[in-house]
């Protein structure tokens, strides 16, 4: 079979470390980047004799997560035992939940750039996290470690665990489902969604079966995907990996695989567990919990504004298109960002979104920052933004301001003040230059009389060189056209 004979089967699993202040069934604190096993207790190390209490707001939260997702949230919800032997695992089980979950059977429509794609929720559920081991080799990895060090800190954190359906065909469906969940679990308010810390975690089971197909195909499990750029080329990755398995004649295993950044290839991890080998069973410290119809409509009620309806929003009532209004909802810092900025600047609410998606957005992804940690606050980015509408200084010029603010902190009008950038608008100093450059171009100038536009562009650049940057556009514009 040729590659597109097969399509990709592909179901995810998101791990979402909950913001609650302690663990999940024991009061110690959630922390990161704390000293190792400096936040730990007798309940969440498992010792005999302690018995765990469920964290209240907890429970809320994935009920929140379970309702903006469209899910059923089930009256009954029961905590299980998930039984397996690993050393980041004090008790020598999970607290999980298994046939009973709080949520169930919803959906997310996912935006692409076809159109929408709706995927399946099977269910939301609460577990606690496990802790963290540290591999002590060159590459962090296992195979290559003498010893291992175990962190318990992470133990008993409250997951919400998301399980999809098989609906996704890609890895760029996968990475716009995430993407949306990450800002869903954003604009609630439960989660950071911090992937490269951890907080937000993602396994994906990808098989393949011919087109056309409606059988499944043997399953993989790929884990260690810790970025948006790392779930894309993994998954990519695996799916042309069982495709030329399976067109040579060979067999997928049914296994879990590691995603290896430096490598860019999945290796094998572990067999595979199926459902029966974690010998699921409640858990008898733990009590099944009644979500009342009440309980969860006083909290529907309470939802926030979600990124679908700020995305609406931000159409209906700043006039953006639906890709600016896209772009700034994928992250609710981003698009409390841009509200902020619009309520300092009254005009043009486009403006805003330009510089955001435009020039801002490319500072911090080369210094690998989130919008609310640079210096740049939206007073920064609406001075700027006035500095240009006043033509205090021109678009050219506001970059390299733009670039200092990004630096420095400092705000743009002391940046213009220092570095002497406030713009030519006298149409007499602008003239000698102008005259100057025509002088030196004559075969530029002659190109412009016979109708070659370019040279325009290229008189206009020597002008703006010659006045480094500080001469207003419009004018040279006006006066190149009017000599020649």
């Amino acid at each position: 079979m040729a590659v597109k004979d097969y399509e990709a089967v592909i179901g995810l699993e998101i791990h979402v470390e909950l913001l609650t202040e302690s663990k999940m069934f024991c009061g110690s604190a959630v922390t990161f980047g704390e000293e190792p096993n400096t936040h730990t207790c007798p309940i969440c190390l498992g010792l005999p004799g302690t018995l765990p209490v469920t964290n209240k707001k907890a429970i809320e939260y994935i009920t929140m997560i379970g309702l903006a997702l469209n899910c059923k949230i089930n009256p009954i919800s029961q905590f299980h035992r998930k039984n397996y032997f690993y050393p980041d695992m004090p008790k020598d089980y999970q607290i999980s939940q298994y046939d009973i979950p709080v949520a169930s059977n919803g959906f997310l429509d996912v935006e692409l750039d076809g159109g929408e794609r709706r995927v399946r929720i099977l269910r939301a559920h609460i577990e606690e996290d496990t802790g963290k081991l540290l591999h002590e080799s060159k590459s962090g990895r296992l195979h290559e470690a003498k010893y291992s060090l175990v962190d318990f800190n992470r133990a008993g954190t409250p997951l919400a665990e998301t399980v999809t359906e098989p609906d996704i065909r890609s890895a760029e469906q996968a990475v716009a489902f995430v993407s949306q969940l990450r800002s869903i679990v954003q604009h609630l308010g439960v989660s950071d969604g911090n992937m490269e810390e951890g907080s937000l975690r993602v396994d994906a089971n990808i098989s393949l079966r011919p087109v056309g197909s409606n059988e499944f195909g043997v399953k993989a499990e790929v884990k260690n995907m810790n970025s948006f750029r790392s779930l894309k080329k993994a998954l990519n990755f695996e799916i042309e990996r069982q495709e030329e398995l399976l067109r040579n004649g060979g067999e997928v295993h049914q296994e879990t695989r590691h995603w290896d950044e430096k490598l860019g290839r999945t290796t094998t991890l572990r067999r595979k567990e199926e459902v029966q080998d974690y010998r699921y069973f409640p858990d008898p410290d733990l009590v099944p919990f009644n979500l009342t119809e009440d309980y969860v409509e006083e909290i529907r009620s309470k939802l926030p504004e979600l990124p679908k309806d700020r995305k609406k929003r931000f159409i209906e009532e700043y006039g953006l298109p639906a890709h600016d209004a896209r772009v700034l909802t994928q992250s609710k810092a981003v698009g409390d960002y841009f509200d902020e900025a619009v309520k300092l600047y009254k005009k043009d609410p486009k403006n805003v979104s330009n510089w955001i998606i435009g020039e801002f957005s490319y500072h911090l992804k080369n210094a690998n920052l989130e919008i609310d940690e640079s210096a740049i606050t939206p007073k920064h980015l609406v001075n700027l933004l006035n500095l240009i509408d006043k033509k205090t200084i021109s678009g050219k010029i506001a970059k390299e301001v733009f670039d200092e603010m990004f630096n420095t902190g400092k705000l743009p009008d002391i940046i213009v003040e220092e570095k002497q950038l406030v713009q030519i608008v006298d149409e007499s100093e602008i003239e000698k230059i102008v005259d100057a450059v025509l002088e030196e171009n004559a075969q530029a100038v002659e190109d412009l009389k016979s109708g070659k536009e370019k040279a325009l562009g290229f008189l206009v650049g020597q002008v703006m060189r010659f006045s480094k940057g500080k001469a207003n556009p419009e004018i040279v514009n006006r006066l190149i056209k009017k000599k020649i």
